[in-house]
């Protein structure tokens, strides 16, 4: 449960490596979340981030989590959540993929559609079950903007997490009444690690300006948030622009 002051007491983060999730992390640990559930492939880089939460004064623990490996996600997320109460559970994990790789081997293709979109609705409804049966909690969902609508440049990525908004949304609405938040959250794109040497795109934005709109977007109760907010506004008149304007458009 949220503690006097209406922080999380506890979190789940599925994706337990992503830069968004632990930037999260360590803002709800210092508002007082002392326990942090961090789910992913076993790494070195799983047990550095587990490390360091803990430096920070969270008990943090880690487990063994595969997207692609759905058959799995009701045991090992039941485990998880027969330890206690969970307040905050952040769907984070995700694939880019390559776009002209994709395009030339469909199995890489269906691998960031099964990772983004199927293990989310996998993992989201076992956490939805879950949250709904202790009787609150919040789901974040990371979506992204490229769900708004498909570019050339990166459809396939675009169009899984499409897939993943609208389920998103959709359970929020089933959930209604419950005790339990959905909130989905449409970032821009991110400068991590992985973009680093990269041109910077416009209204980018960075792992801890995003985890600062999701912690805000909690204590707000936020269905949706948009990172920057000037986003929301930009991708209303691009959702609308005729196709043919769209396809020239330098997005």
């Amino acid at each position: 449960m949220k503690d006097a002051f209406g922080a999380p007491q506890s979190l789940l983060v599925l994706g337990g490596t992503s830069e968004i999730a632990l930037a999260t992390a360590r803002r709800l640990i210092a508002l007082r979340t002392r326990r942090v559930w961090l789910a992913g492939r076993p790494s070195p880089a799983l047990d550095a981030a587990a490390v360091e939460l803990r430096d920070r004064g969270a008990d943090v623990r880690t487990v063994a989590f595969d997207a692609l490996d759905p058959g799995a996600h009701e045991e090992v997320l039941g485990k998880v959540f027969a330890e206690g109460d969970i307040d905050v559970v952040l769907l984070a994990f995700g694939i880019a993929g390559d776009q002209a790789r994709n395009e030339e081997e469909p199995l890489a293709a269906v691998r960031v559609a099964q990772t983004n979109y199927t293990g989310a609705v996998s993992a989201g409804l076992v956490c939805a079950g879950a949250l709904q049966a202790q009787g609150h909690g919040s789901l974040v969902v990371l979506s992204s903007v490229a769900g708004e609508r498909a570019r050339r440049a990166d459809f396939i990525y675009g169009s899984s997490k499409a897939g993943l908004d609208a389920f998103a949304q959709g359970l929020g609405d089933a959930l209604q009444g419950t005790g339990v938040q959905v909130m989905v959250v449409r970032p821009g794109a991110v400068r991590t690690r992985a973009l680093a040497g990269q041109p910077e795109q416009p209204l980018s934005t960075t792992p801890e300006a995003v985890a600062g709109a999701i912690v805000t977007g909690l204590r707000r109760r936020s269905e949706t948030v948009w990172v920057p907010g000037a986003l929301r506004v930009v991708m209303s008149a691009l959702r609308h622009a005729p196709r043919p304007l769209f396809r020239r458009l330098p997005v």
